[in-house]
């Protein structure tokens, strides 16, 4: 097994660690015998789910949990509008994108429109995010002639063989490429009043200037633009521009990873590159575009795809297939007919207030951050030193979840509390996470050791 120290260890099944009862210990058994050695579980005690419910899981005794974790499900669980948007389109063709049809064209439509201020021309679509993240890599070593990768030093960006080179939170077990230079993420909580868009920019340029020393031809720069795997770093607006332009000055491409920061989901815009004032040259998407059905894609530049389209031909089988694209078009209308957008910041700002008023009364709570339905909560064993406190942060996760609150963790402290529920919670259920935090906050404080 891998180390517990791995980022993608944080909160998982450790067999052995905690008594799950004999029914559970037997279909864990089961699902390790049949699905091998290379799966992880959430929890302490892990969820069997069988049914979802807009922001709810729901387990075999028919017992309620409160999903602010998962934002593949971008409209909540089994949304009336997708499902049944799905059931029709595979009732009447399931093809793929050798054949002309009209939705994929009104979905590329409504996807370009979003963003008017870039040069972003055309949509590419894949299965996953990681795959999204795959082709962007592809597209940018044609354009540029370069290999050379720069990401925060906990950035996470996919799976596959080439983007799991440039994604440090999967761990020490897997390699980071030779070809692959990290930067210090941005943490405005610990930039000590240091102007962090100039920091940012001299760190980009400082790894650029690497590359180049070791006869590496930079080829891009990509972020998650609310940088999720490192803490949630939201702000301040503005400061990824200068890095942008850095990777632009140097013949690279700047991608906005916007597969959890996308979809409107900061409450501001569509996308969370706009808060920012940058204009990417590639903006890759992920499954929350389908509301878990398996689409994902990017939007490029004209000149960023002229000349892989040109010589390299692109076909993915599944990717843009009728049923998935019948699914992602469902999203994008309901996330405007619905206003889920404004919707974001309203539930958001009660979210990230509510939360923050706990800070008086939990001296734990160093930092609470966040954009829209995206809020990141820095917990730390002294506020002063501003010390990472994992224990209590694994403590919290799992204490909420016996308490019907699912969410997770990140950043390199592994002390972040991370917050994204589908767009559709409600302001009450904003209430039931801050109350579950308050009680999981002092539960784990009284268990504490010594």
């Amino acid at each position: 097994m891998k180390s517990t120290t791995d980022l993608n260890m944080v909160n998982a099944y450790i067999p052995g660690r905690a008594n799950v009862g004999a029914a559970t210990e037997a279909m864990i058994a089961r699902r390790d015998a049949l699905l091998g050695p290379a799966y992880r579980l959430m929890y302490e005690h892990p969820l069997h789910i069988v049914r979802g419910e807009g922001v709810w899981l729901i387990d075999p005794a028919g017992r309620r949990y409160l999903d602010v974790y998962n934002n593949v499900t971008s409209l909540g669980h089994c949304h009336p509008a997708v499902t049944e948007a799905i059931s029709t389109q595979v009732r009447t063709l399931a093809t793929n994108t050798r054949y002309l049809h009209d939705t994929i064209l009104e979905l590329a439509e409504g996807l370009l429109a979003s963003v008017p201020e870039t040069e972003l021309a055309h949509l590419m679509l894949t299965c996953t995010g990681s795959e999204a993240n795959d082709l962007a890599y592809r597209i940018a070593k044609v354009r540029t002639g370069g290999t050379g990768v720069i990401v925060t030093e906990t950035a996470y960006h996919g799976f596959t063989d080439a983007v799991s080179q440039f994604s440090p939170s999967l761990g020490a077990g897997v390699d980071l490429g030779a070809h692959v230079r990290l930067v210090p993420a941005p943490r405005l909580y610990h930039a000590e009043g240091t102007d962090l868009s100039e920091r940012f920019t001299r760190d980009v340029e400082v790894a650029i200037a690497d590359l180049q020393r070791h006869g590496i031809k930079p080829a891009a720069l990509i972020v998650d633009s609310l940088f999720t795997s490192d803490g949630i770093l939201p702000g301040p607006a503005g400061f990824l521009k200068g890095a942008a332009d850095a990777i632009k000055r140097a013949g690279g491409l700047f991608i906005a990873d916007e597969v959890q920061p996308g979809f409107g989901r900061t409450g501001e815009h569509m996308w969370g590159f706009q808060r920012h004032g940058v204009i990417p040259d590639i903006v890759t998407l992920g499954k929350p575009m389908g509301n878990g059905q398996p689409i994902a894609g990017l939007l490029a530049t004209a000149d960023a795809l002229a000349e892989f389209g040109k010589n390299s031909r692109y076909f993915n089988t599944f990717a843009g297939n009728t049923v998935s694209c019948a699914a992602a078009l469902a999203v994008w209308k309901t996330i405007e007919q619905e206003g889920l957008v404004r919707h974001a910041a309203k539930v958001g700002n009660t979210l990230r207030e509510g939360i923050a008023a706990l800070a008086v009364r939990h001296e734990a709570i160093g930092d609470v951050r966040g954009a829209g339905l995206f809020v990141g909560v820095e917990l730390v064993s002294d506020r002063a030193s501003r010390t990472p406190d994992r224990w209590l942060t694994t403590q919290v996760v799992n204490r909420m979840r016996d308490q019907g609150v699912l969410l997770s963790a990140c950043a390199m402290g592994h002390n972040v509390l991370k917050i994204r529920p589908p767009l559709v919670l409600s302001e009450e259920q904003a209430g039931m996470v801050i109350h579950a935090l308050d009680e999981a906050l002092s539960g784990a404080q009284s268990a504490r050791p010594g």
